[in-house]
């Protein structure tokens, strides 16, 4: 038997999948003959199966570092209830515990252990694996070593150190579904990979939705209760910037009367795991969480991610949006921002950045990678580009399989009308958006003069003042009367002033130092504004508020303030600041996320099935998920089966799951069946 013919009847067998999923086959293979891998693949697009079906069938253990303990748990059920032997070691577990589950994998009853990178430096571990077969390494979440990533871990910098004192060295996988071309060079290099064999299946996520609301923070609240209330059937994520907002986010929703828990570091350990075990086991549809919450989930059915603040980096965002429908069911992302969360992002980021690891040179190198990174999210919030588009160049990929240098999805946020001139996604709010974009060429223009002119030596605030013709006393030493550009501005809007100096800054025209005051430079692209060809745009929103809208308030907040310019964006129309009015939160088009809309019949047995997963449960005491996804319970649903055979073919379902859950699944389809027979005489 060919090492193909072994992986694809393992996946029937473990996974009850015919064929495997673009770029998984390739790994396998590579794998089970012994070479080293590197897989750049989308969160949902199967990753995890790239390691498990070689673990399957190699002889001996196949470790797999993980960077959150609080995830294992889930990962080695999962596993188990595909007939798959899994464990983990980890700080939960008291020291015989350990030392059990390290008995039984030198032993051989165990395939696959899951540690944290920190337990590859204790010696006891150590002693263990230099004793261990160990037939294969999958590294997850590889990103984390490099640094110029948005979650660099110091412990995986040990990894490849592990992996270079083990007495033989098996083949080392290394898994990610974020890394620019940066990232998977410092991965190959830090991990100590062999030429491997590296496979990028592409970024985008056609499933999901993405949608970018610009909205003051005393509205935000009243937004996220509007989605939720309008969702009531389905779970999400809301991700917060810091704790104190998560904490009040989470009370805010259920004081609204929609049921959320918080999520974040700073609470004890307890009450972190019953907050996550409460939503992966369906109690809590809502979580309200830091970036703490969520690396490697496994929840598949996550509907929708809401960023309540901007994050850090494309690379956060789409690790985080991309854990909303990881089953490949139509889902959505939206993220709503200000410019304060700029400014809270970059105070974030000048804050404390120690590392016993680094040297303070090496700490100064990662801050201004850090602040590149901003840029670029920024960028995201900005752009009339596709919004697909955007992230798919940042990460080096065009939509049409032409490879592109990452920065270029900067760019694109300068060119005139970009999502309406390339081919509309049909699943992002600027593909569908009714925005039109305004030409600040002129504005653009007398931000980088003045810029000169104060010979790069004051901030954003001084620049717009000057631009303005301000005769604030700040500005007496700068003697600004005598500069050219000296309220070269006075009738433009401070606003938008501040508005094109950002996206300036975003697009490499501009950049701002680090440090307590950010002095504005010159960026790379900064003689492009000189050029008598430069054309500069942004997206200009119109807006109104209605009778609804100014009657809202969540959190004490109270909208005010009501404007007279009318406009639609995204799917809902919004007021200045952006407050949802109507069904602004929910309007998203079944048919332009390319979802499947069964008909009744099928829809009705499938939340039978749904029912009766959650039965099963909790009586197993396990997530829903464990038992069957959705995805296979709206197969099951289209199928219908009453025969062994008939449940085989259901997708997802192999002969574990047969023997588990067949007879129970197959007596709910026929009696379903028999009801529906009954009706309809």
């Amino acid at each position: 038997m060919t090492a193909r013919e072994a992986a694809l009847g393992a996946l029937k067998q473990y996974f009850g999948y015919d064929s495997f999923r673009p770029g998984q086959l390739g790994i396998v293979e590579a794998l089970l003959t012994g070479r080293d891998v590197l897989g750049v693949m989308p969160t949902g697009a199967g990753k995890s199966v790239c390691y498990q079906i070689p673990a399957a069938l190699m002889p001996g253990l196949t470790l797999v570092v993980s960077p959150l303990i609080s995830l294992m748990r889930d990962q080695v059920d999962a596993l188990n209830d595909l007939g798959l032997s899994a464990a983990f070691v980890n700080t939960t577990q008291d020291p015989d515990e350990q030392a059990m589950v390290l008995a039984q994998a030198a032993a051989g009853q165990i395939k696959l252990l899951y540690v944290a990178p920190e337990r590859l430096e204790t010696r006891r571990f150590r002693d263990f694996a230099a004793r261990t077969p160990i037939a294969l390494i999958a590294v997850d979440e590889a990103h984390c070593v490099s640094q110029w990533g948005q979650d660099f871990r110091s412990s995986y910098l040990g990894i490849g150190e592990f992996i270079a004192g083990l007495p033989q060295r098996p083949p080392i996988g290394a898994f990610t579904a974020t890394a620019t071309e940066n990232v998977r060079k410092d991965i190959v290099g830090l991990l100590g990979l062999r030429e491997p064999a590296v496979t990028v299946t592409g970024f985008d996520r056609p499933n999901l939705y993405f949608d970018v609301v610009k909205l003051e923070t005393k509205y935000k609240a009243a937004w996220v209760s509007d989605y939720v209330a309008e969702h009531p059937d389905e779970c999400g994520i809301i991700y917060c910037a810091t704790r104190k907002t998560t904490e009040a986010l989470a009370a805010t929703l259920n004081q609204m009367g929609h049921t959320a828990v918080a999520y974040h570091g700073g609470m004890a350990s307890d009450v972190r795991e019953r907050a996550q075990r409460d939503f992966i086991t369906d109690k809590v549809p809502v979580v309200v969480a830091t970036n703490a919450f969520g690396m490697g989930i496994d929840k598949p059915d996550v509907r929708f991610v809401i960023h309540y603040n901007m994050p850090e980096s494309i690379e956060a965002y789409y690790q985080e949006a991309g854990r909303a429908g990881r089953d490949g069911e139509p889902s959505r992302c939206t993220l709503l921002w200000n410019e304060s969360d700029i400014v809270t992002r970059r105070r974030l980021l000048d804050s404390d950045y120690e590392n016993e690891r680094m040297t303070p040179e090496e700490q100064e190198i990662a801050r201004l990678r850090k602040r590149q990174l901003l840029d670029g999210m920024v960028g995201y919030c900005r752009t009339t580009d596709c919004l697909h588009r955007y992230m798919t160049r940042y990460f080096g990929q065009d939509l049409s399989g032409l490879s592109t240098d990452a920065s270029s999805a900067s760019e694109d946020t300068a060119k005139a009308g970009g999502a309406k001139d390339a081919v509309r996604c049909g699943a992002c709010s600027n593909c569908e958006s009714t925005f039109e974009t305004i030409d600040v060429t002129r504005v653009a223009r007398a931000i980088s003069r003045c810029v000169h002119d104060v010979q790069q030596q004051v901030g954003s605030g001084k620049i717009v003042k000057i631009l303005r013709g301000s005769k604030a006393q700040e500005l007496s030493s700068l003697n600004p009367e005598q500069m050219p550009t000296f309220g070269m501005l006075k009738d433009t809007d401070t606003a938008l002033i501040r508005d094109v100096l950002s996206q300036m800054t975003s697009d490499g025209h501009l950049t701002i130092a680090e440090g307590r005051l950010p002095i504005v430079h010159f960026g790379p692209r900064a003689a492009e504004t000189t050029s008598p060809d430069f054309h500069y745009e942004m997206k200009k929103l119109r807006r109104k508020v209605s009778a609804r809208a100014a009657g809202m308030s969540a959190a004490g907040s109270t909208v005010g303030g009501a404007g007279e310019r009318t406009g639609v964006r995204g799917g809902g129309v919004y007021v200045d600041g952006g407050v949802p009015v109507g069904v602004a939160a929910s309007n998203v088009s079944g048919a332009a996320l390319g979802s499947y809309i069964p008909d009744d019949d099928a829809e009705a047995l499938f939340r039978k099935l749904r029912d009766l997963r959650r039965t099963i449960a909790q009586e197993i005491g396990k997530p829903p998920y464990i038992v069957f996804s959705d995805k296979t319970l709206r197969d099951m649903a289209l199928i219908r089966p009453v025969t062994d055979a008939q449940f085989l073919a259901v997708s997802g379902v192999g002969q574990r799951k047969l023997d588990l859950y067949g007879k129970r699944f197959m007596e709910a389809v026929a009696s379903f069946g028999a009801a529906s027979a009954a009706n309809a005489r």
